[in-house]
């Protein structure tokens, strides 16, 4: 009898996965994403169901093959969900070539809102499937042990048992809503040990010097897949060449070896070519920057070798790259090879990952607990009106909480800033703004936290915040890389240094507009120095795309009067934004006013800001470099194409 009803639950579920792979298939889901569906959730389904009719002669043994059997089916639906997932993942980002060349800039955008949101799609269709499946007998420890347990001998010898280890926990979550979440029923390790799976094809191309470093270059390039024709390919290899003997000289005389990554990175207008050379006395990585003239030719727009500069191209403020990875794990160990200062977690997030990238960080989060005993504490700075943020002095992430009420002038909801912060997540942060991850019931230990914070917590967000006598619990936050507040760093700062933090901070607003975002509250508080002396933005409540911002001069005053009145004497609607206010609550220290009104006047003037607005409205995508002008060839100007 049991063996029938599982039997009944196992065909139910074979016409539900048959209609979820219809749906998606008139939905225009890809061929590949298809065939996995296809695959995967029929023919698997009907091979376990095989198996549970050659158990049904005994009923107590069909029992207990039924639990293991159903153990079994649980298992394989979650790692099948993974699989197409991630061929969807990988359908996206094989068309990043075509986009580039054909300097397709509005579908590049799309193309990265699309592919962030195929993960929580495919969970919910795997969770939805499950519970369909399952009924409150299969919620025992004992069953949710053997699920988890099939799906490690799944892994074995199974390319993306990273990504399959996170979308198994990311399910597991779903389900139970973030309840009856423990350690031992999840992946909060990896049950691989770190192993590094091998790539189908290798991931490297190798290049052994024959006849010199032009000859090397000029080789490499051979190999690369771009159908553009080049503006001027021999006078890059020539600027390079000279660049790479004025850096490392005689060891490039001797024999090296340059190894790229087969497979160019995307993002944005640009393209990468990243790999390293490897000479007699050291490793050095080489990153070459692509971009295409107004002419619609190809050129290479800089040459990067050093480690920091390789870091700021893959820095936390900027959107995720595009790059085909079937095995990730392997990528990410060579790219943290180029730049050993990026944690595994910043790496699998740079390139398009970042729901393991989320998984690693909070791994990296419980290893640094374990090996540090300072405590939690309020984050120095300026307190929020939405937002409260805690740090542990150690670690270089800040923990943010969305607080119960706002202060009177913030008119918004919890969802509106969730909202603002998915906008941000999705956009082009072009190096300016922080990414975040967010974290669903997040476990603290009790004796970490001071007992300052705690009562903090418990005043700002009583709601969301459960305390006992061993641990502290956070029903949602959010995890965001530390930084000095650039309030505070203008304060401590020298002449030259703040003449630096000015120039960034304008910077970063004219970056933010070019890329359609406003960053409505533009107090130094709201922004932070990275340990690149970048300056980065960072709260999130106030933010707007730049096209629904009303600029406006301030009008002439009727009456002498008008100017010693308490309310304005003109009308000042929702949207409405003086740029000539700015002045007064940005420009209260004199040396930072002389600077600002020095580099960058224009941002107080009504006009420069609807320029700006006119050229995202013409569909207009300006250039934002995510590397210095030393590492440039030499000065270039890059296409402008309207979408």
């Amino acid at each position: 009898m049991v063996v029938v009803v599982v039997r009944v639950l196992i065909v139910s579920c074979m016409c539900a996965a048959f209609i979820i792979y219809i749906v998606e298939f008139l939905l225009g889901v890809s061929n590949h994403a298809a065939e996995v569906n296809k695959k995967v959730m029929l023919i698997a389904f009907s091979t376990k169901l095989c198996e549970l009719e050659r158990g049904k002669s005994d009923v107590h043994k069909g029992a207990q093959m039924t639990q293991e059997a159903m153990a079994q089916l649980v298992a394989n639906t979650i790692l099948q969900g993974s699989d197409a997932m991630y061929g969807r993942f990988l359908d996206v980002t094989s068309g990043a070539q075509e986009r580039f060349e054909q300097q397709e800039w509005k579908s590049v955008q799309l193309a990265l809102k699309t592919r962030i949101h195929f993960y929580d799609h495919h969970v919910g269709l795997v969770s939805q499937q499950l519970r369909a499946m399952l009924g409150k007998e299969h919620t025992t420890r004992s069953f949710l042990m053997a699920v988890k347990a099939a799906y490690i001998k799944l892994l074995d010898d199974y390319p993306r048992y990273d990504i399959a280890e996170s979308f198994f926990n990311s399910v597991y979550c779903r389900i139970f809503e973030h309840r009856n979440i423990r350690r031992d029923k999840l992946f909060v390790q990896s049950a691989q040990g770190g192993r590094i799976p091998k790539y189908p094809t290798p991931l490297l191309r190798r290049f052994q010097s024959q006849a010199g470093i032009y000859a090397t270059l000029e080789r490499m390039l051979d190999s690369t897949p771009f159908t553009l024709p080049w503006r001027d390919r021999a006078g890059d290899i020539k600027r390079i060449t000279q660049i790479l003997q004025a850096r490392f000289g005689p060891q490039l005389t001797m024999s090296f070896t340059l190894e790229m990554v087969r497979q160019p990175f995307f993002r944005n207008k640009g393209a990468y070519l990243i790999g390293r050379l490897d000479m007699a006395n050291q490793r050095r990585p080489l990153v070459l920057p692509l971009a295409i003239s107004e002419q619609g030719e190809l050129y290479i727009d800089a040459c990067i070798t050093d480690s920091d500069d390789v870091s700021i191209v893959f820095g936390f403020a900027r959107s995720y790259f595009m790059v085909y990875a079937p095995v990730p794990a392997a990528l990410v160990d060579f790219l943290n090879q180029l730049m050993p200062n990026k944690t595994p977690a910043e790496l699998y997030t740079a390139i398009g990952c970042q729901k393991h990238g989320k998984t690693e960080l909070y791994r990296e989060f419980l290893h640094h607990l374990d090996n540090s005993d300072d405590l939690f504490d309020i984050a120095p700075g300026v307190k929020g009106m939405v937002m409260s943020v805690f740090t542990l002095p150690s670690y270089g992430f800040v923990f943010k909480i969305i607080k119960d009420k706002f202060a009177p002038q913030k008119q918004m909801t919890h969802a509106q800033v969730r909202e603002k912060y998915r906008l941000v997540k999705e956009h082009d942060r072009v190096g300016r703004m922080a990414d975040t991850q967010e974290y669903r019931n997040f476990i603290f230990p009790r004796d970490r936290f001071s007992d300052t914070l705690i009562d903090e917590l418990l005043e700002v967000a009583p709601s969301c915040i459960t305390v006992t006598d061993s641990e502290v619990r956070i029903r949602h936050l959010y995890m965001e890389r530390r930084m000095i507040p650039l309030n505070i760093y203008l304060e401590q700062a020298t002449p030259e240094s703040i003449t630096q933090a000015v120039q960034e901070y304008g910077d970063a607003l004219k970056e933010l507009a070019a890329a359609n975002i406003f960053a409505g509250d533009m107090l130094f508080k709201n922004f932070g120095v990275s340990r690149h002396n970048r300056v980065i933005f960072y709260d999130y409540d106030e933010i707007a795309y730049l096209t629904d911002v009303n600029f406006r001069r301030i009008p002439p005053p009727r009456y002498p009067e008008d100017e010693l009145a308490a309310e304005p004497w003109y009308s000042v609607g929702e949207n409405d934004v003086f740029p000539e206010e700015f002045r007064t609550f940005l420009l209260v220290n004199r040396a930072v006013a002389e600077e600002f009104d020095r580099l960058h006047p224009a941002l107080f003037d009504a006009a420069y800001w609807q320029k700006l607005q006119s050229q995202v409205k013409a569909g207009y995508f300006h250039d934002v470099r995510p590397y210095s002008d030393n590492n440039c060839l030499k000065p270039t100007t890059m296409s402008v194409k309207p979408a």
